[in-house]
């Protein structure tokens, strides 16, 4: 069915007219470098590295607890993520990590900040 002309430009709606743009103060232009718009809020994660083997790369444990659905008792659930680790995290450490771009095909998150430094021994309770 071929579109009329007539009843397209009918339905659409006119964009209205703001004031001039003189009487509009302008934002003040961004530095040389930074993103004119900021970014969103990023998921961020602090856990324990349970894996450090891999180059620039660690699996990080990060504990949540959840109340069952049914008998209300409080479980504790672990979470497995790689982290890109620029910052030479190791095994035992504690790592606050942060949501970003896929860097490979399980990597979405790199390590932010080193919080503490942990016993490899800390680990084995995790891993288990």
């Amino acid at each position: 069915m071929a579109r009329n002309r007539e009843t397209e430009a009918s339905t659409r709606t006119r964009k209205k007219v703001d004031a001039p743009e003189a009487e509009t103060p302008k934002a003040a232009a961004p530095a040389k470098g930074a993103s004119a718009a900021p970014r969103g809020h990023r998921n961020v994660q602090v856990g324990r590295v349970v894996k450090a083997k891999m180059t620039k790369t660690v699996v990080v444990a990060v504990e949540r607890l959840v109340q069952h659905a049914m008998y209300r008792k409080t479980i504790r659930l672990t979470s497995t993520f790689m982290a890109h680790d620029e910052k030479g995290a190791k095994e035992g450490d504690r790592v606050r990590i942060v949501e970003t771009r896929p860097l490979s095909r399980n990597k979405r998150w790199r390590v932010e900040e080193i919080l503490s430094k942990g016993l490899a021994e800390d680990v084995a309770s995790v891993r288990a």
